[in-house]
């Protein structure tokens, strides 16, 4: 690919961390942009788990429009979280977990890297139950066996070569055939009361009995931990430092963010409109399938399989190359996805999520909500040393310091660490105890 970075040598400073003045770089045309893209849409797999459909939905199911407010700080927070990963990255020429080694010391790298490790491998676990529940919907099989069998597939992508490409395609796929069943639902259920839309986005509020599931929600849809991985993914990439500011990154971001929003939005007012009237509860994937009968009817059950196998296989294949790469980067091990290492820790990972999830004696939806308000863990945990990084003088030295990253970051850590520590004094306790 030729290089389209006009760079005035006279401008940059000697000790400018890009090597370059990044006013000189010039932005690529929509094509060349679409082409640079690729770890946003992974990450959007990701954050569009099992565990995000399942708590979107109690979102609009128990609470109606009250809490569509919780997509404006996903939005806020999420963006914020992924550029200001994605510019640390750049600027210190390591990724994540790397730079806190560089400028924080192995014990607080491999700190960090231990308990994202933890918290992702959480999310696994939800990703295989929503595997089983997506195949037990399909094909009316025990959603252990129908894990099983897709699981197995699953192992076996990773042991082959080219291992990103084949994530990037297959999680791709997977959040299209998402969008597309959950929007024609929106549309086929006559969409939403928009006075009920404008309150809810515009009244923030916590109804009673509501934070947990908002934790959940926050955890899986507006991530440091998917910065973090961003940055890795960014080396598959092979992304270059003129990313940056070329327009390639900040789409990036804004495709992973976005789809996010709108698909998990959409969720939530489809539970709004089916589920809310009702006071049903959700219980099971059955109770998920409940919300499209309006529009599919006997087929309703197939259709929320579709849907949820999507967003599981999506979230799996890209949260085990996360965990396999979160745990190696902490040891300071090699982190390609292609490298023996990682492959290993990979099919570790796989088994050991499979044997957790099958232990569980409960429903598959309750072990994905679980793991999602797990999963919380990590961004309080990574994003203390991400946002002292991004305050520190030696890592922007040579440009202008990037005040209004540093403030929104600094404003997102403190709202999200905030919330978490008040759901974990307040909340977790009596959740626990309902599903001992």
């Amino acid at each position: 690919m030729a290089d389209t970075t006009t760079v005035d040598e006279g401008l940059v400073a000697a000790d400018n961390v890009f090597g370059f003045e990044p006013s000189s770089v010039k932005r690529l045309p929509f094509t060349e942009l679409l082409k640079r893209m690729g770890p946003g849409f992974i990450l959007a797999g990701i954050q569009l788990g099992p565990g995000s459909l399942t708590t979107s939905a109690m979102l609009g199911g128990d609470y109606a429009y009250q809490l569509l407010w919780v997509l404006l700080p996903v939005i806020f927070m999420g963006t914020t979280f992924i550029l200001v990963a994605y510019r640390l990255g750049m600027a210190t020429g390591m990724p994540t977990i790397d730079a806190v080694r560089h400028y924080y010391g192995n014990a607080a790298a491999t700190f960090v890297g231990l308990v994202t490790f933890f918290a992702c491998v959480c999310f696994n676990v939800g990703n295989v139950a929503g595997i089983g529940a997506g195949m037990s919907l399909i094909f009316n099989i025990d959603w252990k066996i129908g894990a099983a069998i897709v699981m197995v597939f699953v192992f076996l992508c990773y042991f082959m070569k080219g291992v990103y490409g084949k994530i990037e395609k297959a999680v791709t796929v997977c959040i299209a055939v998402m969008a597309i069943a959950f929007i024609v639902v929106l549309v086929m259920t006559g969409g939403p009361n928009w006075g009920a839309t404008a309150a809810g986005l515009t009244q923030w509020q916590f109804p009673e009995g509501s934070l947990v599931t908002v934790l959940g929600f926050l955890g899986s849809s507006a991530s440091v931990l998917a910065g973090m991985y961003g940055t890795y993914l960014g080396v598959e990439k092979e992304w270059k430092k003129q990313d940056l500011f070329n327009g390639v990154m900040v789409s990036d971001a804004l495709a992973q963010v976005l789809g996010t929003v709108v698909i998990s939005g959409a969720v939530i007012i489809v539970g709004a409109i089916v589920l809310n009237p009702t006071g049903q509860d959700i219980k099971n994937i059955g109770d998920l399938a409940v919300m499209i009968e309006p529009v599919f009817g006997s087929f309703a059950n197939v259709v929320m399989g579709i849907a949820f196998l999507a967003a599981a296989f999506a979230a799996i294949m890209g949260n085990t190359g996360r965990c396999s790469v979160f745990l190696n980067a902490g040891l300071n091990l090699p982190t390609n996805l292609d490298s023996k290492n990682i492959k290993i820790t990979a099919a570790c990972i796989l088994l050991g999520a499979t044997a957790i999830a099958f232990a569980y004696g409960s429903s598959p939806i309750q072990l994905t909500y679980f793991s999602n308000v797990l999963t919380s863990i990590g961004t309080p945990t990574a994003g203390f040393f991400i946002t002292r990084m991004i305050w520190r003088k030696d890592v922007n030295r040579g440009v202008k310091q990037p005040r209004a990253l540093q403030i929104c970051m600094t404003v997102s850590y403190i709202f999200y660490t905030a919330l978490m520590l008040f759901a974990l004094y307040r909340a977790v306790p009596n959740f626990l105890g309902s599903i001992m």
